[in-house]
């Protein structure tokens, strides 16, 4: 008895050796027992679609004899091979063992294996070439110190999904209640329609995907999809025409819109509060900042009431009135700011007279939810902040200038040509002479080269910047990371992509 306890002892040891009872034949010899010795580890971690390897090193008392191996996976055998090769093909939690026996008896050595996403979060970048070919792809943020950051190789759209074609135009990607929504306008050399695919976030595997032919001018450019989608909520695809349609996330159908039904600007802020969304839209023929608040809407931008298009003082009321956009963007605060400001979004906007350019130009920083309700005085609240006007001739920008602003350093960072300019919006400087002579920060690739994109860590520290070289073929996009307020470069990755359509963050 005191001999199989301590057995059972062994057996729990993280290196299992196999103990056998005597034999007797004309007197007693001793038996081959076996030892895994080293070469194996109770954990491991690997990434879906990478290989694990494990060569165990394993040693006989006495008498050497013929070994069996066998390795399990949830108690089925995978394989009688002495070298184990295992690629994750899906993501999990698997129990498996290692059995080594001879004619004698058996050793056993449990190990747990997990599959992770390689996705899980990161720099996501979308990016089309010349042609209109799309490609997505992906850097993973480093885990442990010393990890050199790189964008993983190909095409991960392709990788993950062989059987599908990626559709051609890829215009925009947002990630969405734990999918990655892209929309590509379709067209280029195949002819093929406009796509929307939904994406697992963590496997990059198609789950939805559907085609919009019965629109010809269904060309998409911006989703103004919230990271928390609703069920029966219809949300705005602003298309290359200007006009909006309504996409529903539960129906996967694309229809005339109901209620914003006029032409806006190629620009688009997805703001979103604790359990609530806004989305913003320029109205370009009623001159106004249009938003859409939990799905209801539109409300026009008032410094005094909750202001609808029918209303008789609309004219008067809308605090754009014959105003027309220079550029808006989203000002990014971390997650200490956002408690300060007590879930109120802040954008930037940027507006002159109509038909006036260069003159009467406003700046402001306004909070998405211009159109909240003080209940303590009964009266509809307004808040806007470090308001500038003056005269800016020439403007650095338009509506589709890539941007990025920070409530850390109350910078714009924006984007001519190959360069990236600071401009501190929330200097008392009256006028505009600093925004039109706001000094390079950075330079990045070639003279010719274009940027398009921004992104910025969650503290603000690092900005991301991707770029293209127009005249050079095949993968000649390029992301380059800096420092948010010295512009000193901190990482490259060069030519990994095409033109990149966007970059974001994405998070867990």
């Amino acid at each position: 008895m005191k001999i199989f306890k301590w057995l059972f002892v062994l057996a729990v040891l993280p290196l299992c050796v196999a103990c056998f009872e005597d034999e007797t034949t004309n007197g007693t010899r001793p038996l081959s027992t076996i030892t895994i010795e080293q070469g194996i580890d109770s954990v491991y971690n690997i990434y879906k679609f990478e290989e694990l390897v494990i060569e165990p090193v394993v040693s006989q008392a006495n008498k050497q004899k013929p070994l069996n191996y066998t390795w399990e996976i949830d108690l089925e055998a995978y394989s009688h091979d002495e070298v184990f090769r295992y690629v994750g093909k899906e993501l999990g939690k698997f129990n498996c063992r290692l059995i080594v026996e001879n004619e004698d008896g058996k050793s056993f050595f449990p190990f747990t294996l997990y599959v992770n996403s390689a996705y899980e979060y990161g720099i996501t970048v979308l990016s089309c070439d010349n042609e209109g070919k799309s490609m997505l792809s992906f850097m993973q943020d480093t885990m442990q110190e010393g990890d050199v950051p790189s964008f993983a190789a190909g095409d991960c759209f392709t990788l993950n999904n062989p059987d599908i074609q990626f559709a051609a135009g890829a215009a925009d990607i947002v990630q969405s209640s734990g999918s990655l929504i892209i929309a590509c306008q379709g067209g280029g050399e195949r002819s093929d329609l406009p796509t929307i695919y939904y994406l697992n976030e963590k496997t990059m595997e198609v789950e939805n995907m559907f085609t919009v032919p019965e629109y010809d001018d269904f060309k998409p450019t911006k989703l103004g999809i919230p990271q928390v989608a609703s069920s029966g909520t219809t949300y705005p695809i602003l298309c290359e025409n200007g006009k909006v349609y309504d996409f529903s996330t539960t129906e996967l159908a694309v229809a005339k819109p109901r209620r914003l039904k006029y032409t806006y600007e190629q620009n688009c802020i997805v703001a979103h509060g604790t359990g609530s969304y806004d989305i913003l839209l320029w109205d370009n023929e009623n001159k106004g900042m249009s938003l859409i608040y939990n799905g209801y809407g539109p409300y026009y931008c008032s410094d005094t009431i909750h202001l609808m298009l029918d209303h008789p003082s609309f004219a008067t009321k809308n605090h754009f009135a014959n105003r027309e956009l220079v550029t808006m963007v989203k000002v990014n605060m971390t997650t200490e700011q956002n408690s300060t400001a007590a879930g109120h979004s802040k954008f930037l906007a940027i507006t002159k007279l109509a038909g006036t350019p260069g003159v009467g130009v406003r700046s402001e920083v306004l909070y998405t939810d211009f159109w909240g309700y003080d209940f303590v005085n009964n009266q509809p609240t307004f808040y806007t902040a470090n308001t500038k006007t003056g005269t800016l001739m020439n403007s650095p920008l338009t509506t589709t200038t890539p941007c990025v602003a920070n409530e850390t350093y109350y910078t714009l960072l924006f984007a001519t040509g190959n360069r990236v300019r600071k401009w501190n919006y929330a200097s008392n400087t009256t006028g505009f002479n600093d925004l039109l002579n706001a000094p390079n920060l950075l330079v990045v690739g070639s003279p010719e080269a274009v940027i398009t994109s921004f992104e910025i860590s969650d503290d603000h520290k690092k900005t991301y910047v991707a770029f293209y070289e127009p005249s050079k073929p095949g993968l000649n996009g390029s992301v380059w990371v800096f420092n948010t307020d010295t512009g000193e470069v901190l990482e490259k990755h060069e030519n990994f992509c095409y033109r990149p359509v966007k970059i974001f963050y994405k998070k867990r």
